[in-house]
């Protein structure tokens, strides 16, 4: 067991208030600098895990890529830049590649062809009023509009698609970065949409206070990002989803813009802010966002757990959830992703080793902390967990923003790296994770491919908890392909295993062939209503959430 001590979040947990990283990669995964080679021991288990593995060609240059010509007029763009200024609309080719899309597996993949699909300008509006007026002439142009922050979906949610229009723009919010309002009263902050998870960590620590909203993405994605995905971060145990954060929304739709949340609590009909937590900028541009805060923590506490099998530590992190006032920080691992963890970290002999483990951290005042750490340890031993320290608790949080670097080392190796994620009920999620795992181990079989499946809970609720796999198989020669069949037969699984289709990375273009299963047609009915009403023209993010949102056929054996 840890304790750390001081109102500064240390630099060691690299969750630290700092300025934004580095531009990201283009073809990649976060900064360029910090690109991880794959560690000895992973490289030693690839082949026992998979088979053996084939080196993929090369991975063409920037220069190599040839983006198809703006489709824009001189004139359009003339347009543009009478709004905006012409520095900050582009059509040149580097700026349109960086905006093709997410960084989901997929993503990257076709960042290595040659041709690609990208926007045909990107806009970088400053404030809300600038987001107002290009919207307003993307309708005069006949030109679709994708919200583009961190550029961190792995849904498929910012795919450069007109639809019916005749060109793409791509809306780039990251110019809006500001702390607009600080309320110490009411512990609120009101944010300008494109300020990044660190920058507002940065903003907010110098008033004493965080938000506390730690996902993977953290470096990268925007506030605005996180309500329009529903994002979850890793601290959710202890401080909740982003959605429960949200007190506030400044949105600017094509037919006009909204205020919501004058107050902590209303019955002044249904809460508008939920529409658009979530709506991935089908329906308009999520502006600025209000955010409750709480003061720094004073005292952290760190302590890894292990358990026999993965099914015990589910049913020790139930009794924890159940009993409330736990961890901030509470996550397992199942036996696979233990391993593999402990073979990233160098552990060698251990990478093998039975059983599942779990991190907990605790932050808050000493008293709360310390009352919390002793009432959770207490329940997880009595089902059946042994304390370990604080050791691998220290290394999780070191590296936790880390995965998406492994990801494309792996693909550099020829190794096919995807995640996915759903949640469900407690007495479901045995059944939902073997349903997911059978589908992904069968659909990769069925193509000649050997998958490794790992699992783990990070987000927890008295009801039910979430579940994130992460598979890997040999790429092969059509891994975009493969991956199709194999999506569509696990996106069955979850849906007949009582599970949702997305539990934070959104829905994106590539979750909604299911929408339609999980919320039934008249939900549709009404989504759609909304954004004809809203949206008249459909220019908002053709294709997301609602475009392909008709029931799919099953694949059946999964």
């Amino acid at each position: 067991m840890a304790t750390e001590h001081g109102t500064q979040q240390d630099g060691a947990n690299d969750s630290a208030p700092r300025a934004t990283d580095p531009a990201m990669r283009w073809d990649g995964w976060g900064d360029p600098a910090r690109a991880e080679t794959l560690p000895f021991a992973v490289r030693a288990l690839l082949p026992l895990l998979l088979g053996r593995l084939r080196k993929p060609s090369a991975r063409p240059e920037l220069t190599d890529v040839r983006p198809a010509s703006s489709g824009l007029a001189g004139e359009d763009a003339d347009a543009f830049a009478a709004l905006l200024g012409r520095s900050h609309v582009r059509t040149d080719a580097e700026s349109r590649i960086r905006h093709a899309g997410g960084r989901s597996t997929p993503d990257l993949l076709r960042r290595r062809e040659a041709s690609q699909a990208v926007p045909d300008a990107v806009l970088r509006p400053g404030g809300h009023e600038e987001v107002v007026a290009c919207l307003r002439l993307a309708s005069d142009l006949d030109l679709a509009v994708i919200p583009f922050g961190g550029g961190t979906s792995v849904v498929g949610a910012l795919d450069p698609e007109r639809g019916a229009h005749r060109g793409v723009v791509s809306l780039d919010l990251t110019r809006m970065s500001e702390l607009l309002e600080y309320d110490a009263v009411s512990a609120e902050a009101l944010f300008a949409a494109g300020t990044t998870g660190p920058e507002a960590e940065r903003l907010l620590a110098a008033h004493g206070s965080e938000l506390g909203h730690f996902p993977q993405s953290f470096r990268y994605a925007t506030l605005g990002g996180f309500a329009a995905a529903r994002s979850s971060g890793q601290n959710s145990a202890g401080y909740g989803r982003f959605e429960t954060m949200v007190t506030g929304l400044r949105v600017a739709t094509p037919t006009g813009d909204l205020v919501l949340g004058r107050s902590p609590a209303s019955a002044a009909g249904p809460d508008l802010i939920r529409l658009f937590l979530g709506s991935e900028g089908i329906f308009g541009v999520i502006t600025e966002v209000r955010v409750r805060v709480h003061p720094l923590p004073a005292e952290r506490i760190r302590e890894s757990w292990s358990f026999t099998d993965f099914g015990a530590g589910v049913d020790a992190l139930r009794q924890v959830a159940q009993h409330g006032g736990g961890p901030t920080v509470l996550r397992l691992s199942d036996e696979a992703e233990t391993g593999v963890s402990l073979a990233q970290i160098g552990k060698v002999g251990k990478a093998l080793a039975k059983g599942a483990s779990a991190i907990t951290v605790y932050e808050g005042d000493h008293d709360d902390v310390v009352a919390r750490r002793a009432r959770t340890a207490g329940i997880l031993q009595a089902a059946g967990g042994t304390s370990l320290g604080q050791e691998a608790a220290e290394d999780w949080q070191r590296t936790r923003f880390d995965g998406p670097y492994l990801r494309d080392a792996l693909l550099d190796a020829g190794v096919f790296c995807e995640t996915l994620e759903t949640a469900t009920t407690w007495s479901r999620l045995a059944a939902l994770r073997e349903a997911v795992t059978s589908a992904l181990t069968r659909g990769f079989g069925e193509v000649g491919r050997k998958a490794f499946v790992m699992c783990h809970v990070s987000h927890t609720y008295p009801t039910g908890a979430s579940l994130y796999f992460t598979v890997l198989a040999p790429l092969g020669a059509d891994p975009l392909d493969a991956w199709a069949g194999v999506k569509r037969r696990v996106g069955d699984a979850i849906m007949a295993a009582g599970g949702t289709i997305s539990h934070h990375h959104a829905v994106g273009r590539d979750h909604a062939p299911w929408l339609a299963e999980e919320i039934g047609t008249t939900g549709i009915r009404v989504l759609a209503a909304i954004k004809r009403e809203l949206d008249p023209q459909a220019i908002m993010n053709p294709g997301a959430i609602l475009g392909a949102a008709t029931p799919v056929p099953r694949t059946g054996g999964a």
